[in-house]
This record gives structure tokens, C-alpha cells and sequence, in this order.
């Protein structure tokens, strides 16, 4: 019915002068194009149909009868081709400005795309001027150069697609923990536990001074409060009444770092499991985990991801299939302090049983291991938070705790069996002056506790090691850092 109406419309409308027919025409023509987006108009196969495009020009060239746009609107890294009539250019149309365009989407005689848009209607939405603009058409600009331009480097190529990936293992994430019976828990940003014990916290407290006047309680919680550094004794509270659990949320550490490796903000995904009394069980969870997600990225980014292994990191493909294919490697501490020691590499820090792993220790560790991640298992007992299950081991007294290596970052999780002995944890926490405050954690014991376990994974390192991007930085919206918080 629309369309014979709009037949009528256009024959009134080619008699002179009749402005409101044409007016009339133009607003019918558009109410029965359908909104489409530039990823779903590539893979139509209903050609001849009339939809509506909105995005970014991402390229202008124009011919004597024709004009060409590439067009993107963030769901696909190929644009869309628009052709036009040349009468439709105007000087607004230029690279980075927004568009609103209506046409028929037809077969395309190029090899380049099986689509493209025969456009009736171009509209600028916003104007961009492409002198000013900081990223320039056919240019392929570095993740350093655009890091430059936090406001805008979501328009590029390689920083859409990084946004799309993390989309999308976001939800591989989510989906791995509920396929496998994990109960999701939204932990708390704000707490006053100090989960690693490093000390490098944010604290929390009002801009203003109206609570300040409180001279015998000046705090907003009415306790010290802390921006959290790990939802993991939390997870553990919940641990008690399901036997899998998970959290996956920003956290934050006030460390005094300008490493490619380290953010004052990032996001971590951390789980824990009940009824368990062997690291093998964390390391399976670990090893799964990992595999099926970038499993998921592969096929369902395929383009964007193959983006960053072509132009960012030549190269890194192999190593990324070599984790899917290969068993993970299990080495323990002390196993990996020997390699260390019998290695003729020369380190800054000079490997010591006792002493934590470096970055450096960490990466020789998987080139060691023929560039397969490797779990380290059952860390000196010194070194590890409270919370850690002590193998009474002695006189190598070490504590039933891992982490997993991986290409590219090094350390990739951290997890641990967690103390279930109340006599152990008591003595454990009264040495460290904790065991006020986390009395509470201790009648965890008390009541119903299981032996239990978890770990916690670094999102942004683990799109580092699956991208092969240097900088974790570059795989963050918009990072904060030592000396860095823009926007």
C-alpha cells in the first residue's frame, strides 16, 4: 500500500512546482526504509530492499557522475560502500563526519564487496573538519599514537576492534561460568578488607568536610574504607552456600607503576569452588577457561582479531594456537627457580628460592616451556597472603598456591587453596595482627566450612596475551594509571 502511494506521490510530484508532494514523497520513502546496521546490510542477501544507514564516512571519493563513501557504524570492521549521484556531494560530506543515508541496497560488481548501498538520501548529521581531525584517511596509525586521543580513538580501525573483542570475551566469560553451574556474585567497589595484604589502596572518603566535624569517628563508613583490590573474601563468604561462584568487575591497586603490565583501574575475573582439596581442580578451571574463551573469540571475531595479528603483532597467531592445542605446562616453585638458576640468561633480579618471581623470571619461564603457559605451584609460604592453605611441608614450608604464565605478560592468574583449618588460619592471622579484624572470616570455620578454592584472572592481561598487544594500556576504553587519569 506504502509503495503505491509512494508511485502516485512521485508521478504528482513531477508536475512543476508541487513542493509539497515532493515533501510528502521524501517523508514516506523514509518512514519505509528500515534501520539496518552496516554489519547486518553485508550479510544480507535481500537485495533490492530499501533500509537506512547511520554511522561515520570513514572514506570520500568522488568521480564525475558518482560519488563513493565507505561508511562504519562500529558493528563490523568492513564499512559499508555507499554509491551516490555526485549532486548529492556537499562540503560537509567529508572523512570522520556522521551520516544518515537511505538507499537500496543492491549486488555489488565489485570483488571488494558482495553489497553496497545505491543511495537516494544523504545526510550529514555531524560535521568533521579532516584537517583538524587527529587521524588521517588511509593512514595506519600506531596504538601508541592514538593512546594520544582517549576521546577519540574509539573512531579507528584497531581500537573499534579491540572494543568489539572485549565485548565479546566479556560475554564468552560469562557464558563459560554459567555452562558450567557457577552462581554469578556482584561484589563490592567499596570494602574494608585489605585482600592482598600489599597495602596499595584507595581510600575511600567524602570530597567535602560536612563529616570531617565528627572528631571521634571522621569516617564516612564509620571504618577505614578502600576502593576493593579483590572481590575473592567475598566470593569466599558466598562459597559457603554454593559450591561455585564467580565475580567479574573492576578493581583497583594504587601501585606507583608506569609498566606496561600494571593499571590503577582494571578488571578481574575471579572464581571460587567448594568441596575441593587439590590445586589439579583450579588448574583445570584455569586451563578451560582460558582455552574456551579464545575458542569464542576466534570464531565469533574473527576478522577483528585477525586485525591485531596481521598490522600489531605479526606472529602471535602461532602462539595462540599453540595454548589451544597444547596441555598446559605444571612446574612448582622450586622446580622453577633451578630452571632459573641453571639458565646462562642474565637477569636484573637474581633468582633465590624465598624471593618472588619476576616479570623477567616469568617470561623466560615460558619461552623455557616452548612459549606454552605454564602453572607454578606451591610458592614459598612467606610469600603468600594469609588466606593461603599451608602444606606443612617443612622444611620447605611452602603454601598450596599458583599461578599461571602465559606468553606476551607473564603472569596471568593467581589462585589458591584457601586455609580451612580454623586452629592453622587463627595462627596465621594472629601473627600478622589480623586476627581482629578478620574475625569474621575466621567464624567463617566455624559454621559449615568446606575446603575450597579459587583463583582470579586479569581481563585486560588476558586480551594482551590473546592479541599479543605490548601495552595493556591499549586494551582498556580509557586507562588510569600513575600520573594518568584523562576523561
Amino acid at each position: 500500500m506504502i509503495l503505491n502511494r509512494l508511485r502516485l506521490i512521485r508521478r504528482a510530484a513531477s508536475a512543476p512546482g508541487c513542493s509539497l508532494c515532493i515533501s510528502l514523497s521524501k517523508q514516506l520513502y523514509c518512514s519505509s526504509a528500515r534501520r539496518t546496521r552496516v554489519r547486518d546490510a553485508l550479510s544480507s542477501l535481500e537485495t533490492g530492499s530499501s533500509i537506512r544507514i547511520q554511522g561515520w564516512v570513514r572514506s570520500v571519493r568522488s568521480q564525475k557522475n558518482n560519488l563513493f563513501l565507505h561508511v562504519s557504524d562500529g558493528s563490523s570492521l568492513q564499512p559499508l560502500q555507499v554509491v551516490a549521484s555526485s549532486d548529492l556531494n556537499t562540503r560537509e560530506l567529508t572523512f570522520g563526519c556522521a551520516v544518515d543515508i537511505i538507499g537500496s541496497l543492491e549486488k555489488s560488481p565489485s570483488k571488494k564487496q558482495s553489497v553496497e548501498l545505491q543511495a537516494s538520501h544523504v545526510k550529514v548529521i555531524g560535521e568533521c573538519n579532516p584537517v583538524d581531525f587527529p587521524f588521517k584517511i588511509k593512514e595506519r596509525h600506531s596504538l601508541e599514537y592514538i593512546r594520544q586521543y582517549p576521546h577519540l580513538r574509539c573512531r579507528t580501525n584497531a581500537f573499534s576492534s579491540l572494543l568489539r573483542i572485549r565485548s565479546e570475551a566479556t560475554s564468552a566469560i560469562h557464558s563459560y561460568f554459567r555452562d558450567n553451574g557457577f552462581v554469578q556474585i556482584h561484589t563490592p567497589i567499596i570494602t574494608s578488607n585489605d585482600c592482598e595484604g600489599a597495602g596499595e589502596l584507595f581510600q575511600v572518603e567524602p570530597a567535602g568536610n560536612e563529616h570531617s566535624s565528627d572528631k571521634e569517628n571522621p569516617h564516612f563508613f564509620s571504618v577505614p574504607s578502600y576502593l576493593t583490590v579483590s572481590g575473592q573474601l567475598h566470593l569466599e563468604v558466598m562459597a559457603g552456600a554454593f559450591p561455585a561462584v564467580y565475580t567479574f568487575g573492576p578493581t583497583f591497586r594504587a601501585e606507583n607503576s608506569q609498566s606496561r603490565r600494571h593499571l590503577a583501574e582494571f578488571y578481574m575475573v575471579e572464581a571460587e569452588i567448594s568441596f575441593t582439596e587439590s590445586l589439579e581442580d583450579l588448574l583445570k578451571l584455569m586451563e578451560d577457561l582460558l582455552k574456551t574463551s579464545t575458542e569464542h573469540l576466534l570464531s565469533h571475531c574473527a576478522e577483528d582479531v585477525e586485525l591485531f595479528h596481521k598490522y600489531v603483532s605479526p606472529g602471535h597467531r602461532e602462539k595462540v594456537d599453540l595454548i589451544l592445542k597444547r596441555k598446559f605446562n605444571v612446574i612448582s616453585y622450586t622446580e622453577a627457580i633451578d630452571i632459573l638458576k641453571r639458565s646462562s640468561q642474565q637477569f636484573i633480579y637474581k633468582p633465590e628460592w624465598g624471593c618472588d618471581l619476576q616479570t623477567e623470571h616469568e617470561k623466560f619461564l615460558v619461552k623455557h616451556c616452548g612459549d606454552v603457559p605454564v602453572f607454578v605451584t606451591d610458592y614459598p609460604y612467606d610469600l603468600k597472603p594469609f588466606y593461603a592453605r599451608d602444606n606443612q611441608d617443612q622444611p620447605q614450608h611452602t603454601a598450596a598456591a599458583v599461578d599461571l604464565l602465559v606468553p606476551i605478560v607473564g603472569e596471568l592468574c593467581g589462585g589458591s587453596l584457601r586455609e580451612e583449618r580454623p586452629e592453622l588460619l587463627k595462627t596465621r592471622l594472629a601473627g600478622a595482627g589480623l586476627e581482629e579484624t578478620y574475625a569474621w572470616y575466621l567464624q567463617l570455620r566455624e559454621f559449615g566450612s568446606v575446603p575450597h578454592g579459587g583463583f582470579g584472572m586479569g581481563f585486560e592481561r588476558y586480551l594482551q596475551c590473546v592479541l599479543g598487544v605490548d601495552n595493556i594500556k591499549d586494551t582498556i576504553p580509557f586507562a588510569r594509571s600513575s600520573r594518568s587519569c584523562l576523561l
